[in-house]
């Protein structure tokens, strides 16, 4: 079973994508409501997959996500983004996103997405 922890301010959000993925054989081990919230829960959880807000309060995504990358190489975040904001994708891919959904977004995309990147080496 993939881990997953999803980074996202929107508590509607978070719930949506849990739901989403505990439908598809997921397991949510965790749920951070900023990027700092997301960077713990990351060293703690040591999740499979991370999706990953770009815009939050506290601690961006893309503020985030380098730290995590710092900390652990080889960590696996796909980022979530609101249509519209293209260069800040281009920008977390060069930073190590390993793939990124565009909101708003379907379920299949959202599973397919994160087995790919899941089955990543």
């Amino acid at each position: 079973m993939i881990k997953v922890l999803i980074v996202d301010d929107a508590a509607f959000m978070r719930l949506a994508i849990k739901n989403m993925l505990q439908n598809n054989g997921f397991e949510v081990v965790g749920e951070a409501a900023n990027g700092l919230e997301g960077l713990e829960s990351y060293k703690h959880l040591r999740p499979d997959v991370v999706t990953m807000d770009i815009t939050m309060p506290e601690m961006s995504g893309l503020d985030a996500l380098p730290e995590i990358m710092k900390f652990d190489p080889k960590a696996k975040v796909v980022m979530v983004s609101a249509m519209g904001q293209e260069s800040m994708v281009r920008q977390a891919v060069a930073l190590g996103a390993k793939s990124f959904i565009i909101k708003p977004f379907k379920e299949d995309v959202v599973v397919k997405t994160l087995n790919q990147v899941n089955a990543l080496k």
